[in-house]
C-alpha cells in the first residue's frame, strides 16, 4: 500500500490499525485505573501482566495444543494469581505505604516478572494462531483482520461486564466506595484489603485478556510489556486518572492518531506521535481530557 496516498481506502486502513492498537492500550489502561482507584498508585507492572497472559497463551495453544478457550481460561487465570500474589507478597505487608514506595514497589515487580519471563520463555518472539483464520475482510477498499474484529468484540463485552461490576454487584460497590472514603468503607464494615486484592486481581485479568487476544498479531516476548504499559498509562493519563470509561476512549483515540501519524508521517516516529500527544494533553490539560477534578475522578470511577 502506498501511505502517501490521500484515498479514502488509506484511510480506513489507517483507522482499522488504529482501532485494533487502541483497543489494547484501552484494555491496559483499564487496569491501571482499576488499582489506582483502589490504592491511589500507578501499578507500573500492569505491561508485564500482558505479557504474562501472551505468553501463556502461546505456551497452552502452540506447545500443548490446548483449545482456544480451554488456553484462554487458564492463561488469564495464571495471571490472576500472579497479580494476587503481587499484592499480598508487595503490597499488603507494607505498613503505612507512602504512595512513593508503593510505586517503587511496583516498578521493582515489573523488572522481576520481565526477567523471570525471559528465563522462561526466552528472548525471541512467539507466534501464535489467529483465533479464526488469517483471510482478511473487505471493507470499502480497505482489509481487517478477523482478530481485529475479535479484539473490538472483546473490548465491548469487557466494558460492559466492567460497568456492570462496578454499578449493579455488592462487591464493585464496595470497591467504588474503597475508592472514595477508605477509612469510611471501613467503618461500614467493608474489608478494604481484600478490595485492594481484588482490585489487582481483576486488574490482572484484564491485563491477560489484553496479551492473549493482541499475540496472533503482534507476537509476543518478553520486552514488550514496558511500551505497553506505557503506552496504557499514557491513554489513562489522557483519559483522566480513575476514569475508566474515558481511559477507554483515550486508548482507542490514541491509537487512531498513533497510526495516522505511523501512515502519514513516518512509521518510525510511531511510538514518539504517542508520547507526544500525552506531553501536549498533560501542557494544556493536566487532568486529562474527561478529567477535571478529583471529585470528578470518584464519580466517574
Amino acid at each position: 500500500m502506498n501511505f502517501t496516498d490521500g484515498s479514502i481506502a488509506d484511510v480506513l486502513q489507517f483507522l482499522f490499525m488504529g482501532i485494533q492498537r487502541g483497543c489494547i492500550y484501552a484494555m491496559v489502561a483499564m487496569g491501571f485505573n482499576m488499582i489506582y482507584n483502589s490504592t491511589g498508585i500507578i501499578n507500573f507492572a500492569q505491561g508485564e501482566f500482558v505479557v504474562l497472559g501472551g505468553l501463556m497463551m502461546v505456551t497452552l495453544t502452540m506447545a500443548l495444543n490446548l483449545s482456544i478457550v480451554f488456553a484462554f481460561i487458564l492463561s488469564m487465570f495464571f495471571v490472576i494469581i500472579a497479580g494476587i500474589l503481587m499484592e499480598r507478597l508487595t503490597i499488603n505487608p507494607v505498613k503505612q505505604p507512602t504512595v512513593l514506595r508503593l510505586i517503587i514497589i511496583t516498578i521493582a515487580v515489573s523488572i522481576i516478572i520481565k526477567g523471570a519471563a525471559m528465563c522462561f520463555w526466552g528472548k525471541g518472539s512467539h507466534y501464535m494462531h489467529h483465533f479464526s483464520g488469517t483471510e482478511p475482510l473487505e471493507f470499502f477498499g480497505a482489509t481487517i483482520l478477523p482478530q481485529t474484529i475479535w479484539i473490538i468484540a472483546i473490548l465491548l463485552l469487557l466494558v460492559a461486564a466492567y460497568v456492570y461490576f462496578f454499578n449493579y454487584t455488592m462487591t464493585g460497590k464496595c470497591m467504588r466506595a474503597c475508592s472514595i472514603n477508605r477509612d469510611a468503607a471501613r467503618l461500614a464494615g467493608i474489608n478494604d484489603r481484600k478490595m485492594v486484592m481484588l482490585s489487582f486481581a481483576l486488574s490482572a485479568g484484564i491485563g491477560a485478556i489484553a496479551g492473549i487476544i493482541i499475540t496472533p498479531i503482534i507476537q509476543m516476548d518478553y520486552a514488550r510489556g514496558a511500551m505497553l504499559g506505557l503506552k496504557g498509562f499514557g491513554a489513562a493519563v489522557l483519559g483522566g486518572l480513575g476514569n475508566s470509561m474515558g481511559a477507554v476512549v483515550a486508548g482507542v483515540l490514541l491509537g487512531i492518531l498513533e497510526a495516522l501519524g505511523a501512515g502519514y508521517i513516518s512509521s518510525h516516529y510511531m511510538d514518539a506521535i504517542a508520547l507526544v500527544i500525552l506531553l501536549l494533553v498533560l501542557f494544556i490539560r493536566p487532568s486529562g481530557i474527561f478529567g477535571s477534578s478529583e471529585a470528578m475522578r470518584l464519580k466517574e470511577f
